[in-house]
């Protein structure tokens, strides 16, 4: 479980193809090698993904993590090359200020970006959702987009917008993000249940 506060943006240095259509990923970040445990959650621009081994590269931590099909093919990973910048964000402890909202880091699927426009202390995002989650996104309540998590700010049909403050525009890399990109999109668990609860009454 995360709360969509991103504590580092780590790098992508290396992709290796496996078996069965896997494909292992190493990311360089500014955690301490000894913090992360093999076996660790951590969500990576949205999806969680599970540490399968430590290192260093060029003097910095490094972790790997194997992202299976299914991920590949339903979240922004399948296009990850070396190079690419990747929101971190370790997986929340009891105890721990929960910042932003509960987020699984299961990504329900990909958002893009229509418009972006740059205001004096913030930045407007237009995106458009596939239409089968359109009905989980409400105004003021919440989205996860690149695992960071956002207040949704107006809706019309399949489309939202989001304000983004200055200090998440300088430490996400939703700062580079520009229209025709697409993002990882999880929903908020609390409407996903809602309108289960609704299915289910109607039945």
């Amino acid at each position: 479980m995360f709360t969509g506060i991103v504590t580092d943006v780590g790098e992508v240095v290396a992709v290796e193809p496996r078996a069965d259509g896997l494909r292992r990923l190493i990311i360089v970040c500014n955690y301490d090698r000894v913090s992360i445990a093999i076996g660790a959650s951590i969500a990576c621009s949205g999806p969680c993904l599970t540490v399968v081994a430590t290192g260093t590269h060029n003097g910095r931590t490094s972790f790997a993590v194997d992202a299976a099909a299914e991920t590949l093919a339903v979240t922004t990973a399948g296009h990850w090359a070396i190079g690419t910048r990747i929101n971190l964000e370790r997986a929340l402890k009891i105890g721990d200020e929960l910042g932003g909202h509960l987020v699984s880091g299961h990504v329900d699927g990909i958002a893009e970006v229509l418009a972006r426009e740059d205001l004096p202390d913030m930045a407007r995002m237009t995106l458009r959702v596939p239409a089968p989650l359109a009905r989980f996104i409400a105004v003021k309540g919440s989205v996860a987009l690149e695992g960071v998590s956002l207040t949704v700010n107006s809706v019309e049909q399949d489309k939202f917008s989001v304000l983004i403050i200055p200090h998440t525009l300088a430490v996400t890399t939703l700062g580079a993000a520009q229209p025709g990109d697409v993002l990882n999109l999880e929903v908020d668990q609390m409407a996903r249940y809602a309108a289960r609860l609704i299915e289910a009454r109607g039945m």
